[in-house]
């Protein structure tokens, strides 16, 4: 049990960067190969970074950490975007154990282990201690993938060996979603304390990150007690499931404190100013960005994604696939500068109930928040050099009058065929408008009603794309532009939040409301947002839309419905909305038409599944787990 059997697969930091490490490819070692050298460090270090459960470009709901299919992204769980494939929820369960608590183990022997061999590095204490903060950093991260999963689950903290210590030892029963939690709070003051201010290598954790991460699992944490209904105890009364509401306070605070750690050691990305729109599309690429805390790096062709091949508008396909999440009106109906209705939703019809008439598509879209273009390809924007042609259909009848609708509001079902003209697949017969000319009905990008690869919504992703990948290069694993875990944007609105809830809650030591106000604004100022005038327009309901707009597509979101518990409100048999572009024949005109998804797709959160169910190979291994509620 004196050796660590591990594979150097990937020796170039997966999860790190593209920096070649100067070690010789090994199998099995022993400690002291391990232990006496910073290269040896430096290797098992690689192997933990590459391990780290981050849900980025290869995380599937349905498949786990690590995979190319990025087609069951959680961003459909959460409302942000629909595809062909997903039709309905689950619990989003991969079971996600086993692997945590190898990696866990793992990070307990180094944090055992090289205080045995801190002579080798007498003269450098500093080094010492930023290694044992990033096995503590990285131990910490795990323990709260787990815990926002499961809630309460066994605290190991010391290596395990078998025979040495009985079957009995090792089956460790579940420990208390709140002492879990705390469990995560020290590991990161621990690395907090101990590792410096610079990361040692790109892509690895430096005290900030771990502050962010604090932030992060803090939130989480308080959220859990003040909105959590579900409970359960073990025998001996440990709350598994759930924390007291008591100890709300106490996370968001710790939560606002170690957000403000970050403050003059980061700030929102600006580079790009006084292009709003360009500004926040370079954020997602600028490798120098003042915005980005804890970055997950690949490189072409070694360490690989598909996210380009996966999202590409149909009409710019490589040898792939593309359009495989495609933004909801919904969530394109969050931001400011669109025309809407009173009831929030996207004004598409004048007063008389015709359809507005518009010369161009993007017409629709001229005052569009600038954070908004650059999160989502609207129908006629141009990207990557070309009009991204979506329609609907064409339109042929009469437009004298005015167009009425379509299809009666509320409708789930397919248009008519009367007066309209569509297409069922991208072989597309053209058609020949009054004046001679042609056109696709189904533009150049979908949509196309025999089902395939195009748009479902109107809408396209735009963050994170690559704008300069050749069209060649639009292929499954030729993607390798970085994830961006953690970013100085998030921990303000981490601050905000813990900011409104203990202002709410009616603490006083520090003026809440008006640092929440200042970091909303912030976060608008920079997104071409309207700002707030005054902090009495605040409220927790503006921090939750603001970080819903900000944080879209990056995988945030889902736990956030998950950890708020409105989950089972918002999806309640939802069919989400999309908007369909029509070009009308006669009047040489594009309208838009709003309805629910055609493929009525009904979307419906189950509250028992704010918890996931432990794996059940784990509760026959360890009989002292106690499965969670309702499984």
């Amino acid at each position: 049990m004196k050796k660590i059997k591990y594979l150097l697969l990937v020796f170039c930091f997966s999860v790190l960067s593209c920096n070649k490490l100067d070690v010789p490819p090994m199998n099995i070692i022993k400690d002291q190969d391990v232990f006496n050298s910073v290269n040896g460090i430096t290797a098992y270090m690689a192997k933990l970074y590459s391990s780290l459960p981050v849900e980025d470009f290869k995380y599937s709901a349905n498949l786990g950490f690590n995979n190319w299919n990025f087609i069951a992204n959680i961003n459909m769980y959460s409302g942000e975007g629909v595809n062909k494939n997903i039709s309905s929820l689950t619990n989003g369960n991969n079971g996600y154990w086993g692997a945590a608590f190898t990696l866990i183990r793992q990070a307990d022997y180094f944090i055992e282990t090289l205080p045995k061999y801190s002579a080798n590095f007498s003269n450098n204490q500093t080094q010492i201690n930023q290694w044992l903060g990033e096995a503590h950093f990285i131990r910490a991260y795990t323990y709260f993938a787990l815990a926002k999963r499961y809630g309460g689950v066994p605290i190991i903290d010391k290596v395990q060996y078998y025979p040495e210590e009985s079957v009995q030892q090792l089956q460790v029963p579940r420990n208390s979603e709140e002492e879990v939690y705390d469990y995560i709070g020290q590991d990161l003051d621990f690395a907090i304390q101990n590792m410096g201010g610079t990361s040692v290598q790109k892509g690895r954790a430096n005290k900030y990150a771990a502050a962010a991460l604090k932030s992060r699992a803090m939130l989480f944490a308080g959220s859990i007690a003040k909105y959590n209904s579900v409970q359960l105890f073990d025998q001996s009364g440990k709350r598994l499931q759930g924390i007291p509401s008591s100890k709300a306070d106490t996370y968001f605070k710790a939560s606002y404190d170690a957000s403000m750690i970050l403050q003059g050691h980061y700030s929102l990305y600006r580079a790009g100013l006084p292009d709003k729109y360009q500004n926040y599309v370079n954020l997602f690429s600028d490798d120098n960005s003042s915005e980005n805390i804890f970055v997950k790096y690949y490189h072409y062709p070694d360490v690989v994604h598909s996210y380009d091949a996966l999202m590409v508008p149909f009409q710019q396909t490589g040898p792939g696939y593309s359009s495989y999440c495609n933004p909801t009106l919904n969530y394109v109906e969050l931001f400011d500068g669109l025309p809407k209705n009173a009831d929030g939703t996207l004004k598409t019809k004048d007063a008389n109930g015709k359809y507005i008439l518009y010369q161009n598509r993007m017409d629709l879209f001229a005052n569009a928040e600038p954070r908004l273009r650059a999160t989502v390809i609207f129908p006629g924007d141009v990207f990557r050099g070309q009009v991204i042609d979506v329609l609907r259909g064409i339109y042929t009848g009469q437009v004298t009058n005015g167009i009425s609708s379509l299809i009666p509001d509320g409708y789930t079902g397919t248009y008519p065929t009367t007066n309209l003209k569509t297409s069922s697949s991208n072989a597309q017969t053209p058609y020949t408008l009054p004046n001679g000319t042609t056109m696709n009905p189904a533009g150049l990008s979908g949509y196309f009603t025999g089902g395939g690869v195009c748009t479902r919504t109107g809408f396209f992703i735009r963050k994170y794309m690559n704008p300069n990948k050749a069209q060649a290069d639009m292929a499954l694993h030729h993607s390798d532009q970085p994830w961006i875990e953690m970013r100085y944007a998030e921990v303000l609105l981490n601050r905000a939040e813990a900011d409104y809830e203990l202002y709410s809650d009616g603490k006083t030591d520090i003026d809440y409301r008006q640092d929440a106000f200042n970091c909303i604004n912030d976060i608008r100022d920079r997104a071409g947002a309207i700002l707030l005038t005054d902090p009495t327009q605040l409220n927790i309901n503006t921090i939750r839309i603001e970080r819903k707009k900000e944080l879209a597509f990056e995988n945030k979101l889902w736990w956030d419905i998950k950890r708020w518990r409105v989950a089972d409100t918002e999806i309640n048999n939802k069919i989400y909305r999309v908007l369909n572009p029509f070009y009308a024949a006669n009047a040489y005109a594009y309208f838009f038409d709003a309805r629910f998804q055609e493929s009525n797709a009904t979307f419906t959160f189950n509250p028992l599944w704010y918890y996931e169910p432990i794996p059940a190979g784990e509760l026959i291994t360890n009989p002292n787990l106690i499965q969670n509620s309702g499984y």
